[in-house]
Parts: structure tokens; sequence; C-alpha cells
């Protein structure tokens, strides 16, 4: 009998958006691989039935998006550590046992796009400014503290998530006011932006970045535009700049690894086919 082509897809609600059919969809081709990737729009209430089906008709493993990440949880039978102490999951594999397994990879990917947008980055010459305390921040916060930044200097525009995220990951985290989020940028070797500001239809960012450091790192998870002001600015002052982009690009590559067998590389065909 012949065995037919695996499956993965994305679910979240919408899912038009995701960028995720076009990362994996040029790594299957790339490689010659039998399979797809598909886009799946999944409601709240149809998120446990739909997830329990997946594996009885091919699927391999998904990709959970917005608004889904912290309800998948509920739904699988195992949890990675990360995705435990992270909240969340966005990576799912279909055991042959019929377990349902979920990681988080967000952290992985974040680090990953660092390293390789500015290879000379050192996690330990000195604390991380985070911008945001929302679900993208739980999981930066968790992936720097791992790669051993000695601190980390949190402001958000409500400062009582930014205080409950410092409750649960620890006393390595300082809380400053969003009024004062500029003035923290001056110690920083690197500096993050988790907050959708900046972002297409989105406010722009507007702390003020005179304090940045010019042999600081300075990063934003938003891609849509790919060089946001925030990231303008910084690069204008000196810092080493790195999208967005990456991020999404490098938290694919676990998932696609334990689904097709392969560990695809993150280059610029792969950009170029995304931003295409």
């Amino acid at each position: 009998m012949i065995k037919p082509p695996p499956l993965a897809g994305v679910i979240g609600n919408p899912i038009g958006h995701s960028k995720s059919p076009k990362v994996h969809g040029h790594w299957l081709r790339r490689y010659g691989i039998r399979g797809q990737y598909l886009p799946l729009h999944v409601t709240d209430q149809d998120l446990e039935q739909v997830i329990r089906a997946l594996p009885k008709m091919g699927f391999v493993g998904a990709n959970v998006t917005i608004p889904h990440k912290t309800s998948t949880l509920q739904i699988a039978d195992q949890l990675t550590d990360r995705a435990i102490l992270i909240g969340a999951a966005n990576t799912l594999i279909f055991r042959e046992d019929g377990k349902i397994y979920a990681d988080n990879t967000d952290g992985y990917g974040f680090i990953a796009n660092l390293k390789q947008g500015a290879p000379h980055w050192n996690p330990k010459s000195g604390p991380a400014a985070v911008l945001g305390a929302g679900g993208a921040a739980r999981a930066i916060i968790v992936a720097l503290a791992d790669a051993g930044v000695p601190e980390i200097l949190l402001s958000n525009r409500t400062r009582p998530k930014a205080e409950a995220l410092r409750a649960e990951f620890g006393t390595r985290i300082n809380v400053v006011d969003w009024v004062q989020a500029g003035n923290m940028l001056e110690d920083a070797t690197t500096v993050v932006n988790t907050t959708s500001l900046g972002m297409t239809g989105q406010p722009e960012l507007r702390v003020p970045l005179d304090g940045l450091r010019p042999d600081a790192v300075v990063t934003d998870i938003v891609y849509s535009p790919l060089r946001t002001q925030f990231l303008a600015q910084a690069e204008a002052m000196g810092c080493t700049v790195v999208d967005g982009l990456g991020m999404l690009l490098h938290q694919a590559v676990p998932g696609f690894e334990r689904w097709f067998g392969l560990r695809p590389e993150v280059d610029d065909a792969l950009r170029k086919a995304v931003l295409g």
C-alpha cells in the first residue's frame, strides 16, 4: 500500500494573512518533498474537534496562530517545558501513538533570527530592553533569559501587565514606566519591540530613541513593513538592526523538521519567496 503524502497546516482565525503556507510551501518544493501545508480557518468552538480530527485525515502536525495559542495547551496530551513556561503553543506534532504533542518555537525563532542578522550579538554583554508585555513578549523574555541576558528592562503601556510578567518570571526583570521607556535604552545592548506599534495600519512607536547606544542590537517583531520607522531610526544612529521576518521564518524550522524529516534552511531565497 502506497503511503499518502504527509499533511501539515496552520490553524487560526482569521488565517488568510498567514505567511506560513508560503514558508513551508517553498521548502516542500525546494527539497522535493511529497507533502502539503494548508491554511486552516478554525473557530474557537471547533478548535478541539478539528485538532483531534486532523491526525485521522493524514496530518502529521500543525502550526497554531492567533487566537488559539493558549487554548491549544488544554487540548494537547503532552507539553514541552517551553510551552508551559510561555503559556502558549505554536507547533503541534501528531505522534504515531495518537498523542498530540505541543511545543512553542517562537523564542527559538527570535534567537535564531538575532544570531543570523547580527552574528556578533552577545546576550551577556548587557541588559535587554523589551517594549511590550503581550504574548510575543512572554516567549522573547524566556528566550533572552535562557540565552544569558543578565537583566531585562521591561516597559508596557499598561504597567500591571509588565508587573505580572515580573511576578511570574522573576527578579531578573525590572519594570519601567512607559513614559520612561526611552531612558531605559541608555544601558541596553539589546533592544526589542514586541508591540504591534509601527505595523502597517497601526500607530507608530513613539518611544524616544535618542538614548540608544550605537553598539546596541535592535530588533522588531513587526515585519509589515519590513523596515519599521523604529528600525530605520535605530540604524541611522549606528545600531545593528534585525527585522522581524526572520523570527517567523526560523520558528517554522523545528516543526518542518519533525513533520517532513529534513531540517530546512532559512536563506535569501526563502525571504524572497515569502515577501513575493
